[in-house]
């Protein structure tokens, strides 16, 4: 019998985690389950049997002073992990987004002088901020699978093996949820109106933007009574979303599950939600939607002089205009996101012009194509073939 192929996978955030899940059950698909796994990962993983070494929330930290005080934890989880690769020894190291930690993980090896192929899973924006980072990649890693396009330039300049499979958000399901199961799953009247409230998946995050988001959303309700708030959530921060949301003057379900999201998308009229990659979801779904962000100061004044690009929301990115409002730090204000969001809750024109350049954002992501986490797997399993 064939021995099974074995793939360690580090993924350091939900985002993450959504991937490396979809990879995973790809690549079970691609060898006739003859595969195992073991790793980091989140609940998404977990569901194709993964056993992460530690809880994920520990790696999701962002930004500059963030990341100091949660230093040692990290170090700590860095030195766990190499030990778990030195011992599963697998026929290749896949890292997952989260560069700040996967990039150690990678230098690590390196410095090793391992021989493991190591693959990088989405490539680090280089293209926004920080293009020197480029040559770092291709230094520590050997095959690189970006989500985009126009990124493989960035890294094939510097020698590295890039490979464009494209963003498994197309073969998430965000764009099949069930609208009327929703409503009848949580007993919500079909005339009611409904608001996605999407905090993030970060602990920093979420604390710093649910207070907003609470006030928009009174002041959303005043103008559409009856007002319900839909709040998905995932594991790193479901209980601290629970414990913040529970005394809502606007009555609100926290929500778990892909499914349930999905159907909430389906179900709302609108969402406000943390810029990231849900906003994608949210372009798949159809559904017209605010991002918002608020990070510390000082993380933001360094990210100001950094960024080469004028958008945060990838399907602006995409577009090269600001198709959806992108209301930043100062400008993340109960007002600002209020009246936005009424805007797009209204019939009119804004509403129609924000779905039609979704649509067309999601046409450039390469919707209508093969499935991207079948050509992720291929490209895997080719860097591995004696």
């Amino acid at each position: 019998m064939t021995q099974p192929l074995r793939f360690f996978l580090i993924a350091g955030e939900p985002s993450g985690d959504f991937l490396a899940s979809r990879l995973m059950s790809a690549l079970r698909g691609a060898t006739d389950a003859q595969v195992s796994f073991e790793g980091v990962g989140g609940e998404n993983m977990a569901s194709q049997g993964l056993q992460s070494l530690f809880p994920i929330a520990d790696l999701s930290v962002m930004g500059l002073v963030e990341v100091l005080p949660r230093l040692p934890l990290i170090l700590k989880r860095l030195d766990q992990t190499m030990s778990a690769i030195e011992r599963f020894q697998p026929h290749a190291v896949i890292t997952v987004d989260s560069w700040g930690f996967t990039g150690r993980v990678a230098r690590a090896l390196h410095k090793r002088g391992s021989r493991i192929p190591r693959i990088h899973y989405v490539a680090p924006m280089v293209w926004a901020w920080k293009e020197n980072r480029a040559k770092g990649v291709a230094r520590y890693v050997n095959r690189l699978l970006a989500l985009f396009p126009h990124e493989l330039p960035y890294f094939q300049r510097h020698g590295l093996d890039t490979v464009c499979v494209g963003h498994p958000v197309i073969e998430s399901g965000a764009g099949a949820g069930d609208a009327v199961a929703f409503r009848e799953r949580h007993g919500i009247g079909r005339d009611v109106p409904l608001l996605a409230v999407l905090p993030g998946s970060r602990m920093g995050e979420v604390k710093r933007l649910l207070p907003v988001f609470e006030r928009a959303a009174a002041r959303i309700a005043a103008k559409h009574p009856g007002l319900m708030a839909l709040v998905p959530t995932v594991d790193t921060v479901a209980g601290l979303v629970a414990s913040a949301t529970a005394n809502w003057s606007v009555p609100t379900f926290v929500l778990r599950g892909m499914q349930e999201k999905y159907d909430a998308f389906a179900a709302a009229r609108a969402a406000m939600a943390a810029s990231g990659t849900v906003a994608l979801e949210l372009a798949m779904a159809r559904l017209p939607h605010v991002v918002a962000y608020k990070l510390n100061p000082i993380t933001v004044m360094a990210a100001r002089r950094l960024f080469k690009i004028p958008y945060v929301n990838l399907s602006n990115i995409l577009l090269e205009r600001l198709a959806v409002p992108e209301l930043i730090q100062e400008d993340c204000t109960p007002e600002r996101l209020s009246d936005e969001v009424l805007a797009l809750m209204a019939d009119g024109e804004r509403r129609q012009r924000q779905i039609e350049d979704l649509d067309e954002a999601m046409r450039r992501l390469g919707q209508g194509g093969a499935s991207p986490s079948q050509r992720a797997a291929q490209a895997v399993l080719e860097m591995i073939k004696p």
